[in-house]
């Protein structure tokens, strides 16, 4: 039998407090619009250029929040990205390590990283 599952990733989903403030947030750092639609009242969809990203409030707790990246957002300069991540006032958790990556905080505590890719 040929295997069904496809070999990637389809959407991350992300535990956040308050669906609007977290899609404000997130929109802001991507540059992107938020004029897409919450669904159901608590899930804001992230188009990305590759995996996806929805924001879900209806998971969120506490205890469900990243203690460490589940996934990178990608960077092709990660200094660039650092300071542009200091200017927005992000929570950075790390400074550059390695000169590949860093590690930063979304209002609700999730520790995300970029990377250069």
């Amino acid at each position: 039998m040929d295997n069904p599952i496809l070999k990637e990733i389809g959407t991350v989903f992300i535990p956040v407090k308050n669906i609007e403030k977290a899609r404000d947030w997130y929109c802001d750092i991507l540059g992107l619009k938020t004029d897409g639609e919450i669904q159901f009242g608590h899930l804001y969809v992230i188009s990305m250029e590759s995996t996806g990203i929805v924001l879900d409030s209806k998971i969120y707790s506490e205890d469900k929040i990243f203690k460490t990246p589940a996934f990178h957002f990608n960077t092709k300069n990660i200094e660039k990205a650092f300071h542009f991540m200091s200017n927005k006032g992000v929570n950075l958790i790390t400074g550059i390590e390695h000169n590949h990556y860093f590690n930063f905080k979304d209002p609700d505590g999730n520790i995300l990283m970029i990377c250069n890719c």
